[in-house]
């Protein structure tokens, strides 16, 4: 699940608030060791704008990158470019990036800490708990956790952190996977098409205060 952009950028519900989950990198050549220097210069001149100059997004429709699993973020990056996931602005942005620079902001922006998020409404919040741990057993929802650990720092190279994330932005990217809107995890879409906007919105509002 996900950028809590929206919602989640958000990772990015990118993030993400559920930036929300398409899992495994495509096998690719060895790559170079990353270039955190470079990655940094990349990161203020391509991304810093919508996700905050360390990766820290402060508006809720962008996912937070900060601490993300790098290798999630390259393929990401590499399917916004490819066209496997839509977004105008971030498709514009990836077309840009070379491999190497996709990697080289990618383990720059993982490598900074991510600021707690908090949930807000405690009217949902028990349920978000609830699906997040627990799942849905009667329509076979499983819990989140299991992918993305208890504490919503997922599991690298497979599971995207989602923990801290948005809620505007989860919210959103799992609203897109239900409805077939975001199409790069057939994980991820067969889960959400499952939940309402009640649960959705639960979701998100939790994972946002998990750490």
């Amino acid at each position: 699940m996900k950028s809590i952009a929206p919602l989640f950028l958000v990772a990015a519900m990118a993030a993400s608030v559920f930036n929300a989950s398409a899992n495994t990198p495509a096998p690719s050549a060895k790559a170079a060791k990353p270039d955190l220097a470079k990655g940094e210069a990349s990161f203020g001149a391509v991304c810093a704008a919508c996700h905050g100059a360390d990766g820290n997004s402060g508006t809720p429709a962008n996912p937070k990158l900060a601490q993300q699993h790098p290798e999630y973020l390259v393929k990401q990056l590499q399917e916004f470019k490819a066209g496997k996931r839509a977004n105008a602005v971030m498709s514009g942005l990836a077309a840009t990036l070379s491999d190497d620079d996709m990697r080289n902001i990618a383990f720059w922006v993982g490598s900074k800490a991510a600021k707690p998020g908090f949930a807000k409404d405690k009217e949902l919040v028990a349920l978000g708990e609830k699906i997040y741990r627990g799942g849905i057993a009667d329509r076979q929802v499983p819990a989140c956790a299991g992918c993305h650990s208890p504490n919503g720092a997922g599991l690298p190279i497979q599971y995207p952190r989602i923990g801290g994330q948005h809620a505007e932005y989860a919210a959103a990217q799992l609203t897109a996977f239900r409805d077939g809107v975001r199409k790069n995890s057939l994980q991820m879409n067969q889960i959400a098409a499952k939940l309402n906007d009640r649960e959705i919105k639960a979701l998100a509002d939790y994972v946002a205060g998990l750490h």
